[in-house]
């Protein structure tokens, strides 16, 4: 079966899109003085403030890395709770734990499959009543679409909580006119920069926050929780040498490598997008008539469309979904499933998570299909897709 798949072109789910300026741009870092924390990682973070319209960014080693410090500056410690959304990588929840506190999930909206704003109320006052607010309610923009933010907001004065978006999928996209990491309905925002998502450094992510104290504090926690600063300092600098570690923190640092590929790959991320938006649409008028639920988008976002994700209509369709994840698997079409309900795992269910808590989620997982949609993706290659998946709905 391998050998067959090697001989077939191979579409897979999602991929980088390299360039030739690309390439350059970390060349020209490994032709100069800086590999690791030198200028490059400054001027990418000023060029992602910039795109997304917030005074601060502080860039990491990756999307993980970048959830767990933002939760640590917003406080998060032994015994709190961190809410999120069920359909979502475990990354987003597993950085409660990391801070020594306990992830709880709010379920997911039937339609456009982020945190339901509606249930998050509910048990918000519910939790109010047990004298057990949640510390972080960090909301997952699934997709690349943007969450109801301005009702998380609101529900955030509400109740006093912090709110972190998890944008990882989102860079590029908008809500109610505003570019998703201005942090107009948030605390901070964080992205990553796996190769699959909308830009890549590789390995990397990035904060974003128009909050000063929880800047100062970023860039600290980063670098094992060391300043140069004086203003930081317990007593006097010795001089220009000198540093104080003030906290406990970690090796998070991105590199100049990263930080110029970035750069680089900042400079295209409207054409990314423009040809992201270009795809799904095309799935959307291809696939209208199949037993198929398409992605729909909310008229106050814009999505960035990092993922198209199916639904297979199992009332009307007469192959389960892993029958029709194979034989596409054996056209050589990378279809993919995001994402098993966090709370499934093993893992959590030995925290007394189980089965049916959150039904939503689980719903969708059992009739959801990731497409392939990367920028590069021809229109023969989606063509072909099309086809194939009409073929296997048969």
């Amino acid at each position: 079966m391998i050998g067959d798949l090697l001989k077939k072109p191979y579409i897979p789910y999602g991929r980088q899109s390299i360039s030739e300026a690309d390439i350059n741009a970390v060349v020209e870092v490994l032709r100069s003085d800086w590999l690791t924390q030198g200028p490059a990682i400054e001027r990418f973070e000023q060029a992602v403030s910039r795109y997304c319209g917030v005074k601060y960014a502080v860039a990491v080693s990756s999307g993980t890395a970048a959830l767990h410090i933002a939760c640590m500056v917003a406080g998060l410690s032994q015994d709190d709770v961190l809410l999120t959304s069920p359909n979502t990588f475990v990354a987003s929840a597993n950085c409660a734990f990391y801070c020594g506190a306990r992830p709880d999930f709010v379920d997911i909206d039937p339609v456009y499959y982020n945190i339901d704003a509606d249930k998050l109320a509910v048990k918000l006052s519910a939790m109010a009543e047990q004298g057990r607010l949640p510390k972080i309610v960090l909301p997952v923009h699934f997709a690349g679409q943007s969450c109801q933010m301005e009702k998380i907001h609101a529900l955030s004065r509400e109740y006093n909580f912090t709110v972190i978006e998890d944008a990882c999928h989102a860079l590029g996209a908008t809500y109610k006119g505003f570019r998703v990491g201005s942090c107009r309905f948030s605390d901070m925002t964080v992205f990553s920069f796996h190769p699959v998502k909308i830009i890549t450094t590789g390995e990397g992510g990035i904060i974003l926050t128009n909050n000063e104290e929880y800047y100062e504090r970023l860039l600290r926690l980063r670098t094992h929780g060391i300043t140069r600063d004086e203003r930081f300092m317990e007593g006097t600098s010795e001089g220009p040498w000198y540093y104080q570690q003030t906290e406990l923190g970690f090796n998070y640092r991105m590199t100049d490598l990263q930080a110029a590929l970035g750069l680089s790959q900042l400079d295209q991320m409207d054409a990314f997008i423009t040809r992201r938006r270009q795809l799904a649409k095309q799935y959307n008028e291809a696939l209208q008539n199949l037993p198929l639920i398409l992605p729909q988008e909310h008229s106050d976002a814009k999505s960035a469309f990092h993922l198209y994700v199916i639904r297979l209509k199992s009332d009307k369709v007469k192959k389960t979904r892993a029958e029709g994840f194979r034989m596409l698997k054996e056209k050589g079409i990378g279809v993919n499933v995001h994402y098993i309900p966090v709370h499934t795992q093993p893992y959590y269910r030995k925290l007394g998570f189980s089965q049916g808590d959150f039904k939503e989620a689980e719903r969708y997982y059992s009739e959801a299909l990731t497409l392939p949609l990367y920028p590069a993706m021809t229109d023969e290659n989606q063509d072909y897709v099309v086809s194939s998946l009409r073929e296997v709905l048969k």
